[in-house]
């Protein structure tokens, strides 16, 4: 969803952003605590598929702007076009910028983890997010927006849309902890064997977890 309404520019507190701010933060949480009990390689894993429905929706939309809209129809063509090509620009610019900005964060998180062995979820959590998000936010808008807009306002776009993921990233490290408590209890026993063979890098995803 963000990659289909992020070609909408809004005003907030006198900063702009794109609408695709509002949704994308719940990635922040699903990768976090992919990464937290499936490692790195349940990330990569989860990107890629991430990666393909994004591509799968763009060409979705290639095939709605080639098919002609019919005389009475309530969108017509030119604002279908208008609307869904920029959004192609969009979902070009976020392939390119999830799967770099992933693979940052993937590696982040688990370098902290590492240092931090295993404790302080506040820090991985954050400081991968910090990382990541400051190069996703650039390659995004500049591959989006940058035939339409002057490099001034691409680089005030850019550093708000960062200012945004970071604090969102902030406020809700709560939720974080909420979840990770949730997953704690409902895998038992369980959930101390992912996170050690999450840390030690080995595969976790293709197991079968029986937890109650």
């Amino acid at each position: 969803m963000a990659e289909v309404i992020g070609s909408k520019l809004f005003t907030f507190l006198g900063f702009t952003m794109t609408l695709g701010v509002i949704p994308f933060p719940v990635t922040f949480i699903i990768t976090d605590l992919l990464n937290e009990y499936f490692g790195r390689k349940g990330v990569r894993l989860t990107t890629i598929l991430g990666m393909l429905m994004v591509i799968v929706a763009y060409f979705l939309i290639l095939i709605g702007i080639a098919i002609p809209a019919m005389p009475d129809s309530p969108v017509n063509d030119q604002a279908f076009e208008m609307v869904f090509f920029n959004s192609s620009l969009v979902i070009i610019g976020s392939i390119t910028a999830y799967v770099i900005g992933q693979m940052i964060d993937i590696q982040v998180f688990h370098y902290l983890r590492i240092k931090t062995q295993g404790k302080k979820i506040w820090l991985r959590a954050t400081g991968s997010t910090i990382i990541s998000q400051l190069v996703d936010s650039f390659v995004v808008i500049f591959i989006a927006f940058g035939q339409y807009l002057a490099l001034e306002k691409l680089l005030n776009i850019s550093m708000t849309n960062f200012v945004y993921k970071l604090g969102v990233a902030i406020l809700i490290t709560p939720l974080l902890y909420l979840a990770h408590n949730w997953l704690d209890t409902y895998l038992g026993e369980e959930a101390d064997n992912l996170k050690r063979n999450a840390m030690d890098g080995k595969e976790n995803y293709g197991n079968t977890i029986e937890a109650g």
